[in-house]
């Protein structure tokens, strides 16, 4: 790693910033460009480009000219000359892919007014330079209350130090023109510096503060994307995307930038399509495009005056029934080819175990207890009343089936009868529940001798 909090330490361990996928220095992995030229020899006789490309803070970068002849690789942090005094920055580019790169954003070589590399920076400079990143997030906080003070229409959303800490660059988005020389003396008595301001649009503000994007992923503009194209609403009707602006605005509030990444591909899909304003004439009627599915070649028609019935039929189907039009030839109706098309790719796209669709929560789960289909006042009231009705009528109520072949129920055993049962033997309170057990009270009854003798 290039900066300091991520560099290796004296045991040899990465110390790491910990600042889950953003470098706390700014200085890791932000808008870096992979050297794919920097295993290539270079022929015989053929002298190094000694450019270099230099980055400094939030993705900010410019190309200076290496004319000490500086042994310098990817992650040296360099002193630069600037318009006062010298700038810090970091080496992210060397060799022949600086040149490539100069070609694409059109720097030339043969400018007499080139930026110089003065040398490696020195311990001092870095402290220096250190020191005066420390101060600008609280100065940030001062300059924005200056501005509200002052009811100024703008919002300051970054401020740079040079590397000598001799200028501020103050960075501010604005709809309207805004007029900030007072500002600027209220700028220059409190932080007594040099000051510059510096309006920038809401994707170069997305861009130099950074963040996560409703994809999950770091923003493109704060990672890897340099150049800022234009995005309008018509890349999103090409790819049939519904025009909420809350679902295609970035977090600059700008179009998304990544529906441009695909629009050529759709483009080229759509030339095999046939026109949507182009009417199909059937003996039924004519029928009007609704929808088109670009991935799997399908287009909806419906016809005029039944616009809630649409008839899905393919592309070529479509070419198929413009061709006969144009020759006065109507077919019978879309019918025709949307049962053949169902026919056939109803197989195709079919889903047996159902996780894949999207929609197989929308439909309400069915209840699995069964529902009584009569009204509660032909429910009878007892038994004596249900078998009366069912030897009135001569079918059993329920299925609908004879009484008489209706089988005897089997008369099995109720374990709560049988429990209630014990429950009243055991009870003491009733006399005939008794258990019938000698009570020693009693007088016991005489023996059949005696009897005899009383009787005689």
């Amino acid at each position: 790693m290039a900066c300091g909090s991520c560099s290796t330490g004296k045991d040899g361990q990465p110390k790491g910033c910990q600042n889950n996928g953003t470098c706390g220095t700014d200085s890791c992995n932000k808008l870096t460009v992979f050297d794919w030229l920097a295993n290539m020899t270079l022929p015989n006789g053929a002298e190094p480009f000694n450019w270099v490309e230099v980055r400094f803070k939030n993705g900010r970068k410019h190309y200076y000219k290496n004319t000490e002849g500086l042994t310098l690789s990817i992650g040296d942090i360099v002193a630069t000359q600037a318009e006062y005094g010298h700038d810090i920055g970091m080496v992210t580019l060397s060799g022949e892919l600086v040149r490539v790169q100069m070609k694409r954003k059109k720097v030339s070589e043969k400018d007499p007014e080139f930026l110089k590399i003065y040398r490696k920076a020195s311990q001092k400079d870095i402290d220096i330079w250190s020191d005066a990143r420390d101060l600008e997030e609280p100065m940030k906080v001062k300059a924005r209350q200056f501005a509200i003070n002052l009811k100024l229409h703008m919002k300051i959303s970054d401020i740079e130090y040079q590397g000598d800490a001799s200028k501020a660059t103050f960075y501010y988005t604005a709809e309207e023109r805004v007029d900030f020389r007072e500002l600027i003396k209220l700028f220059a008595k409190e932080f007594k510096t040099r000051i510059e301001m510096k309006q920038v649009g809401f994707r170069q503000e997305a861009s130099r503060l950074g963040g996560i994007g409703s994809c999950g992923r770091e923003l493109c503009c704060s990672t890897w994307l340099t150049d800022f194209r234009s995005v309008s609403t018509s890349a999103a009707r090409y790819q049939q995307l519904s025009l909420n602006p809350l679902k295609l605005a970035g977090q600059c509030g700008k179009l998304k930038c990544c529906l441009n990444y695909e629009l050529d591909t759709y483009l080229d899909a759509i030339k095999d399509f046939p026109k949507t304003e182009i009417k199909l004439y059937t003996e039924k009627g004519s029928a009007v495009c609704q929808k088109t599915d670009i991935f799997k070649g399908h287009m909806w028609y419906a016809y005029e005056g039944e616009w809630m019935n649409w008839h899905l039929i393919t592309k070529d189907q479509a070419k198929e029934i413009i061709e006969q039009n144009k020759q006065k030839i109507k077919p019978a109706s879309l019918e025709e080819y949307a049962v053949e098309l169902t026919r056939d790719t109803k197989s195709e796209y079919e889903n047996v175990v159902g996780q894949d669709s999207l929609t197989r929560f929308d439909s309400p789960k069915h209840n699995k207890k069964r529902k009584s289909t009569k009204a509660k006042g032909d429910r009878p009231q007892n038994k004596a009343q249900a078998s009366s009705r069912e030897d009135k009528d001569g079918t059993d109520s329920k299925r609908n089936k004879p009484a008489a072949n209706k089988p005897k129920p089997r008369n099995k055993p109720n374990p709560r009868k049988e429990v209630m049962s014990r429950n009243a033997n055991t009870n003491p309170k009733t006399e005939e529940n008794k258990p019938n057990k000698p009570n020693p009270r009693k007088r016991k009854p005489q023996s059949k001798k005696n009897d005899s003798d009383d009787a005689k």
